[in-house]
C-alpha cells in the first residue's frame, strides 16, 4: 500500500505564497456575530485585552487602551472574558452585532 505513494519530489507543486501577509491587509470585522463594547470608566488599563486579542484589534495610545478597531475584530470575546474591570464591573462586554447593524446599539 505505501509503496504506491509518491514522495515529495514526485507530487506537483500546489499553491504558492508569493509574499508574507498581515491581518491589516484584510478587514474581517464583518464576520462577527457579537461585538465587544468598551467602557473607559471601568477600565483599569491592565492591558489583558491587548495581550490576548488574536486579531490585534485593541487600539492603544501611549500605553493605554483607547478603543477597539471594529474593522478587524472578529467578535471572539476573549478580550471581554479576560477583562477584570473595576470593582467587578468589566470594561469590555459582548453584545449582539445585529443591534449595531440595525442602529439599536450603544
Amino acid at each position: 500500500m505505501f509503496d504506491s505513494l509518491k514522495g515529495y519530489r514526485e507530487i506537483p507543486i500546489g499553491g504558492t505564497i508569493p509574499k508574507g501577509a498581515t491581518a491589516l491587509l484584510n478587514k474581517t470585522g464583518d464576520w462577527r456575530s457579537k461585538r465587544p463594547i468598551y467602557s473607559s470608566e471601568n477600565c483599569i488599563q491592565c492591558m489583558f485585552c491587548y495581550v490576548f486579542c488574536p486579531d490585534m484589534a485593541i487600539m492603544v495610545e501611549n500605553g493605554q487602551m483607547v478603543g477597539i478597531n471594529y474593522d478587524y475584530c472578529k467578535g471572539c470575546g476573549i478580550c471581554a472574558n479576560e477583562c477584570p474591570g473595576k470593582k467587578g464591573v468589566k470594561a469590555l462586554i459582548m453584545d449582539e452585532e445585529e443591534k449595531f447593524r440595525k442602529g439599536e446599539g450603544k
